[in-house]
């Protein structure tokens, strides 16, 4: 028996080099961007309800852009949710604590999971908000 198939035996996938990877840099740092996206989506739907509630003097026009914001966040989250489908990642877990966010996903059959603070989920939520407000 050759060494390929003793390793595909144990249950371990067997080193070839025209294997895909089990994750690359570019899908981790899109899976980030969906949940950071998510977050955007919340601090959008907050500031529409106190907009909307508040005694401002243009309540429909600052309640017009942010509703704007809000509607390419969706876009952008269907495009990632149907490259997600097309590269066989599917978000399988979020969970919030008092230090971080951490999801947890499925990436080609295997399972991983990445932890962010909400410190990082802050600035990259507010940098993401910036760079569609200037769009």
């Amino acid at each position: 028996m050759n060494s390929a198939a003793a390793e595909r035996r144990k249950g371990m996938p067997s080193p070839s080099p025209d294997r895909p990877p089990i994750q690359t840099t570019e899908e981790l740092e899109t899976l980030k961007r969906y949940v950071l996206l998510g977050i955007v989506l919340r601090i959008l739907d907050h500031d529409i309800r106190v907009v909307g509630s508040s005694k401002m003097k243009l309540p429909r026009l600052y309640e017009s852009i942010l509703r704007g914001l809000q509607d390419h966040v969706l876009l952008d989250l269907a495009a990632l949710r149907r490259q997600f489908r097309s590269s066989g990642i599917k978000i399988v877990d979020e969970r919030r604590d008092a230090d971080g966010l951490t999801a947890e996903y499925i990436c080609r059959g295997y399972h991983h999971r990445f932890f962010m603070l909400w410190g990082f989920v802050r600035s990259e939520a507010e940098r993401l908000l910036k760079n569609y407000y200037s769009k």
